[in-house]
């Protein structure tokens, strides 16, 4: 039984006469005789009631019919979505932090499908925070991640694409909410919203206080950085941040960090030697094209 033998029968059934059958497939009626009486012969049953003007179905035949139609109608609809994916079509599964989501991943999203016009592309968006979504990169649910670096991670090739300003946030009565900018040391005294060893924040804001050579008093971790923003809302500490828009609808002074001086990247990861669909790698190479290194 071959894929031939399955696709003749189709067509015998179809036209129920072995001479326009065989006309309609440009094959000989030997041949297409011979390919039925094979498949026949391995199923045990017979499918056609051979009549002097025509062949019909048996209920065996019928029956295998609609087995092979589902069967081939699946296996044409995959043959059909790897011609797409072999053309720059398909789906790319995006993950990314949730704070480049409400316009760094739209607008990326959205430009590249302009320059693809006449592509069926489809993205399928998933947002976290970075030790997650690089776990789940590695386990192939996402084709591309942006996040924050990992040093550790040496199977990940990380790309920086855009930049992020680091600002502390005070509670609006706190004693730190005159500053229009601090240095950082000025943060000492103050129990601090921290970012728990799990966030990709945490070794950026580590390295800052080790510029200074200081030491927070930690009292609380958190993963999110919008939760980490809330808290600092309610009172329950100051918190080193990225700067991002929901900060302005929260009760908290934005300060400036003067000194020492930093920013976070975000990066483009993806790993370093895993095949990359046709449209992921065009989207892989449209963002390290467009974006800043």
């Amino acid at each position: 039984m071959n894929l031939y033998h399955l696709r003749y029968f189709m067509v015998l059934a179809e036209m129920q006469h072995f001479r326009k059958a065989s006309e309609k497939l440009c094959i000989t009626q030997p041949s297409l005789s011979h390919a039925i009486s094979q498949l026949e012969s391995e199923l045990g049953v017979s499918l056609f009631d051979r009549q002097s003007r025509s062949s019909v179905l048996t209920k065996e035949g019928r029956q295998f019919l609609d087995y092979v139609q589902k069967s081939l109608s699946i296996l044409d609809d995959g043959v059909s979505v790897m011609q797409k994916a072999s053309m720059g079509e398909g789906v790319i599964k995006l993950g990314f932090l949730r704070t480049l989501g409400t316009s760094f991943v739209p607008e990326v999203a959205a430009s590249f499908l302009e320059t693809k016009p006449d592509k069926s592309i489809q993205f399928e968006f998933f947002s976290s925070i970075t030790g997650p979504l690089l776990g789940g990169l590695k386990q192939d649910k996402y084709d591309v991640v942006f996040c924050t670096k990992i040093e550790q991670e040496a199977e990940i090739e990380f790309i920086p694409v855009e930049k992020q300003d680091l600002v502390l946030i005070v509670p609006r009565n706190h004693p730190l909410a005159n500053h229009h900018s601090i240095d950082l040391s000025e943060t000492l005294p103050y129990p601090q919203v921290y970012f728990s060893k799990s966030s990709g924040l945490r070794s950026i804001i580590d390295k800052l206080f080790e510029k200074i050579d200081g030491k927070p008093t930690i009292a609380y971790e958190i993963e999110e950085d919008e939760v980490v923003a809330g808290l600092v809302s309610k009172g329950f500490g100051i918190a080193v941040v990225p700067y991002m828009e929901q900060l302005l609808r929260l009760n908290v002074k934005i300060i400036q960090i003067s000194s020492p001086a930093w920013e976070r990247n975000f990066h483009m990861a993806t790993l370093k030697n895993k095949y990359l669909s046709p449209v992921v790698q065009e989207f892989r190479d449209f963002v390290f094209k467009n974006y800043p290194k």
